[in-house]
């Protein structure tokens, strides 16, 4: 039976899209060790739930439907470039959020949570809402100058004409295919947040 690498996001509006994109061309110049995510697939992560066959994506995205139809949706700010774990030892980089992160965070654990009985764990880390941008390379080091580049922009975009904010209405359950070129993703499912 075959399997489909599967996870749950929020998409990018044109606005967020625009101001990651914009935060990679600020970041590319100051390293060569990370991949950087192509714009096409930047989105809001909630949860990856890995392989999954089409009965369980089945049930994951009914599950992701009550849950969606029962969360209020809200508005979220893009706000500040950072890194995991630290922008000192930065593996990940990300867009984070602002005002409307808390409402993301319940939206994230409610999902979280109608998943678990499904075999899907909790993670163990607390959850920060944010938009990957790019990762480090294994064993690479990205130098200092990436560090000193994500310092400047913590508070970005709101220095390039203030707050970015998106309409947070909709969860949608993405199937990545791995190829040569990178991952490409396909919507599974949508999934409306409630009024």
């Amino acid at each position: 039976m075959s399997k489909t690498r599967t996870f749950i996001a929020v998409a990018a509006v044109d606005a967020v899209h625009a101001a990651a994109v914009g935060a990679i061309e600020r970041l590319a110049g100051a390293t060569e060790n990370v991949k950087w995510v192509e714009p096409e697939n930047l989105h809001w992560t909630l949860q990856f739930l890995g392989d999954l066959d089409d009965q369980e994506m089945a049930t994951v995205c009914m599950r992701v439907r009550r849950v969606a139809a029962r969360v209020p949706a809200f508005t979220m700010q893009a706000d500040g470039v950072g890194a995991f774990p630290s922008i000192q030892r930065p593996r990940t980089l990300w867009l984070g959020a602002g005002d409307g992160g808390e409402e993301f965070c319940r939206l994230q654990r409610e999902i979280e949570d109608a998943l678990l009985d499904l075999g899907f764990r909790a993670d163990n880390r607390k959850f920060v809402p944010h938009l990957t941008l790019g990762r480090a390379s294994r064993g690479g080091n990205p130098g200092p100058l990436l560090s000193e580049r994500l310092a400047k922009l913590a508070n970005y975009p709101a220095g390039d004409g203030g707050p970015v904010a998106q309409a947070v209405d909709e969860v949608t359950v993405f199937a990545s295919e791995l190829t040569r070129e990178g991952p490409h993703y396909h919507v599974l499912a949508t999934a409306p947040l409630g009024d």
